[in-house]
């Protein structure tokens, strides 16, 4: 049996500008912007390439303060064009940190340990972490 996870709910405290952070600053994309009445928004994010979305919403989220969630981690398979794309889209986003030694040996030395990071608008915090292929 395959367990997948596919949605974390992230608190924010406008959804509108939090919408627009993660489409206009992240690129991502939104699978649906619900209004149930008289219960509340629930807008649904995913990114690129990800199996996992991620819920922005009122009314009918956890109630969860906005910017409480931390540790949120993308991977991508160039962590240097991330923060470009990141930077150019008007993200403050740190430059490039390497954390430790690469464990495995690959072509591409910022593997496993190449990092960068953001916040949300609440203050939810980002990792964006290079792995440029699995085992």
């Amino acid at each position: 049996m395959n367990w997948t996870l596919e949605v974390i709910v992230v608190p924010v405290s406008d959804l509108d500008r939090a919408k627009d952070f993660y489409t206009d600053g992240l690129g991502f994309v939104v699978d649906h912007d619900t209004t149930i009445d008289g219960m509340g928004r629930i807008v649904q994010l995913t990114p690129p390439g990800s199996g996992c979305s991620i819920v922005i919403g009122s009314g009918l989220v956890p109630p969860m303060a906005p910017g409480s969630v931390k540790g949120l981690q993308l991977v991508v398979n160039d962590i240097a064009q991330a923060h470009d794309e990141l930077v150019a889209r008007g993200v403050d986003v740190s430059e490039v940190q390497t954390m430790g030694v690469n464990p495995r040996p690959t072509p591409h030395p910022l593997d496993n340990v190449g990092f960068i990071f953001f916040d949300d608008p609440d203050g939810n915090s980002w990792a964006v972490q290079q792995i440029s292929s699995r085992p």
